[in-house]
């Protein structure tokens, strides 16, 4: 049978026409995961909290002379230390209410919690309420002015099988994002001596740093907030892909309850209306830095070597900072001729620095195993 010319042509043209749409499909763009992460990113907040606590310490020579002697020459000393704790939060009303979780944001009277959205931008925030039992918190941002939500009343139906994303501040690093499908509902687990109920079960990655961050469905919608990670079952057997989240419905009648105690709390006092936390810090303050002690933890988690250098969390867009190629992830080891390896340590050092004052920082990542070292001196100017 002969093909006339005519129906050859139509033919070719009905190829081409389905494989610019095939084309169009592919474009990461319209992507649902892409679509859903920017529906709910500028909702989410990175928490950064410090605690001033006090401690007794003895001198373990006097503890020899009390034992076999039975006198101490000289009384205890209290020692004040620093504690600093990093997670994840979002934004559940345009006046900037946030739910985390209780362990990111444990009450305490002189709690520090600073909040950095994914604009860049850092507000100090002060505790509301929490509850241990649910493992839910709620701060509020002290900013007059409206944000970017993620609505609680259309949540996620968390039907097994579904894809859902993690959001949040993996090992300091802002604005990540791990992908998996639920895999159970209803979970009973005991981590590190704490028990949790009715927690949903995800394979999605939840690092240090994710806890209090949102885990949504493929529609923005939410499915949970991320809050344990089981390393290894109670009799010691590793597993992988265990991620557990405080399930989307305790989160929306907790948020509701909360929100009645903050309104018969009111404005704090004391607490300022307005204030962004760029004057908080000298590097902040300064550069359009925000800055967090490499702990061990975040240390192992990261792959860099222990005990040096200051992690930077996030730079303030057009900040000097921003300007010198400053991002989050990278490493503060020296600043002129003084090695740094505490966010204290980098304050005093700023203390007497004026605007307009030239500093050299040395900057980069050097890491565990072969020790590689990444690492670049630059200039910035005060502001």
């Amino acid at each position: 049978m002969k093909t006339n010319p005519h129906q050859k042509l139509f033919v070719a043209l009905l190829i081409l026409a389905q494989a610019g749409v095939c084309f169009g499909q592919a474009d990461p763009a319209s992507e649902p995961s892409v679509l859903a992460v920017a529906k709910v990113l500028p909702a989410v907040a990175n928490i950064n909290t410090e605690r001033v606590v006090k401690r007794t310490v003895r001198d373990p020579v006097e503890d020899f002379y009390a034992q076999f002697f039975g006198y101490n020459r000289v009384r205890p000393r209290q020692i004040r230390q620093t504690l600093q704790s990093l997670g994840s939060g979002f934004i559940v009303d345009p006046a900037g209410y946030i739910v985390t979780n209780q362990h990111v944001v444990e009450r305490a009277a002189d709690l520090k919690i600073h909040v950095t959205t994914d604009d860049g931008k850092t507000y100090n925030a002060h505790y509301i309420t929490g509850d241990d039992k649910t493992d839910l918190a709620f701060i509020k941002i002290d900013a007059e002015t409206a944000f970017p939500f993620i609505n609680l009343d259309n949540i996620s139906p968390n039907l097994l099988g579904q894809t859902v994303i993690v959001v949040g501040n993996a090992v300091g690093y802002g604005s990540s994002i791990s992908r998996g499908v639920l895999s159970a509902v209803k979970r009973d687990i005991t981590v590190d001596d704490t028990e949790y109920k009715g927690l949903v079960q995800t394979d999605a990655a939840i690092n240090p740093g994710n806890s209090g961050g949102p885990v949504i469905d493929l529609s923005g919608r939410l499915v949970g907030i991320s809050s344990a990670k089981m390393a290894f079952t109670p009799q010691g057997v590793p597993t992988q892909g265990m991620g557990f989240a405080i399930p989307a419905d305790v989160v929306r009648d907790s948020v509701n309850q909360f929100k009645k105690i903050a309104e018969k709390q009111g404005t704090p006092k004391n607490q300022p209306a307005s204030t962004a936390d760029s004057s908080a810090s000298n590097a902040g303050k300064l550069f359009g830095l925000q800055l967090q002690d490499l702990n061990q933890e975040l240390s192992d988690a990261l792959g860099y070597i222990r005990g040096r250098g200051v992690l930077i969390t996030a730079v303030e867009p057009d900040s000097p900072a921003d300007e010198a190629g400053l991002e989050r992830g990278l490493v503060i080891y020296r600043m002129g001729k003084s090695e740094t390896n505490s966010v204290k340590q980098i304050e005093e050092l700023l203390r007497s620095v004026q605007s307009g004052a030239k500093l050299e920082f040395t900057v980069g990542v050097i890491r565990t195993g072969r020790q590689t070292r990444q690492l670049a001196t630059l200039s910035m100017t005060a502001r």
